[in-house]
């Protein structure tokens, strides 16, 4: 069983498949992934609900379940299977207790996760399992008990229902890492080209994610306005912006300006649409991918002694703007969150350290006539 890549025939429209054993596509699950394409969801997306979905699929084959009928303990066999290093899994090896789990809890609920939304798409089709993996509750201070999953019907109701999976491990919220201004900067002075300075610059100043950033075009840069637009779009090569709508961000000027430099100095009479592209490699002026993107930054942690990852720079970009007052509804909007409790959920620790830093500045703590 393999998750297979698969490009439509009237385009270059990227999917993803589940491949049996029997190299025929799993036909639950590929109706599933081809209707997530249909609605333009990202590759991306699509390749990890064909991985999850893999390991839901060995494991009902293990046991020799039929993915129609399974109930909450096959679900939570499926938890602890997953838990399992993979010789464990078809019983090759026997796991001690002490054995650290191997699916971290992160990975388990998003697979859970996975598994809840393939069964509410088929729940349509009278496959009932949706009713014992997901509920609905009536949103509201008050709420009712849980009532049943009825995603056809609950728009009748007065306020918008919430969804709740019935089976969920619990895991510890986990603060975004972010660099300081010690450590941006010097992995911005140890870049060797402008090119590859431009790239943690404008992640550091916009808080665009990687794929946004090898996605840009020089239309979407507007230095006069100092302006950075993302656009979603396809790209060739397979950069993609998350978001499913274009936002425009703010810049400084001192980015439009390492920019412009970039221009003249690197990139020169080059004839290519992509602001970053090959220029010290083969093919030359193809637009940079992914896998150069990261053995840079090997190369990086290497020279500065810093482990980071690019998405860090993202998480702080919007540290320091919470940081500086600004408010976390355009924090969402800067940084392209479709709710803005993604955004809190990952930033909300920040209005109480804040908070506690403000009133320790003001004096409050030490400077109160009342002893507490």
């Amino acid at each position: 069983m393999r998750v297979q890549r698969v490009l439509t025939l009237d385009s270059t429209a990227e999917s993803w498949t589940l491949m049996g054993n029997d190299l025929r596509p799993v036909g639950p699950v590929e109706s599933f992934l081809a209707y997530l394409s249909a609605v333009e969801r990202s590759p991306n997306t699509v390749k990890a609900y064909a991985h999850d979905l893999k390991d839901w699929w060995t494991y009902l084959d293990g046991r020799g379940l039929d993915w129609r009928t399974v109930n909450l303990e096959a679900m939570a066999g499926f938890v602890a299977w997953l838990r399992l290093s993979p010789p464990a899994r078809n019983g090759a090896v026997s796991v001690l207790p002490t054995v650290e789990h191997h699916c971290a809890t992160s990975s388990v609920n998003r697979k859970l996760a996975a598994v809840s939304t393939f069964y509410e798409f088929h729940a349509p089709n009278g496959v009932a399992v949706a009713d014992l993996l997901v509920t609905m509750r009536p949103a509201g201070r008050h709420r009712a008990a849980a009532t049943s999953y009825k995603p056809f019907l609950q728009h009748i109701a007065s306020g918008k229902p919430e969804r709740q999976r019935t089976i969920k491990l619990k895991a510890d919220r986990r603060r975004p890492r972010v660099l300081t201004a010690a450590q941006a900067q010097k992995i911005l002075d140890a870049c060797g080209h402008l090119r590859d300075r431009l790239l943690f610059a404008l992640l550091l100043d916009t808080g665009v994610r990687i794929g946004e950033a090898l996605g840009l075009r020089h239309d979407d840069i507007a230095i006069a306005e100092r302006q950075v637009t993302v656009v979603p779009r396809q790209n060739d090569n397979r950069a993609r912006a998350k978001a499913g709508r274009s936002r425009a961000i703010p810049a400084s000027a001192e980015l439009m300006r390492l920019y412009s430099d970039y221009l003249h100095r690197e990139y020169g009479a080059l004839d290519s649409d992509y602001v970053f592209v090959n220029l010290f490699a083969e093919p030359h002026g193809h637009p940079w991918g992914y896998p150069a993107v990261y053995d840079l930054v090997q190369r990086l942690r290497r020279t500065t002694g810093i482990i980071f990852e690019p998405h860090q720079y993202r998480h702080t970009y919007a540290t320091w703007l919470l940081r500086r007052g600004e408010g976390m509804e355009n924090v969402k909007e800067l940084l392209g969150h479709v709710s803005i409790s993604t955004t809190i959920d990952t930033y909300g620790h920040l209005t109480v350290e804040d908070a506690r830093r403000t009133l320790e500045e003001a004096g409050w703590f030490t400077g109160r006539e009342v002893r507490l």
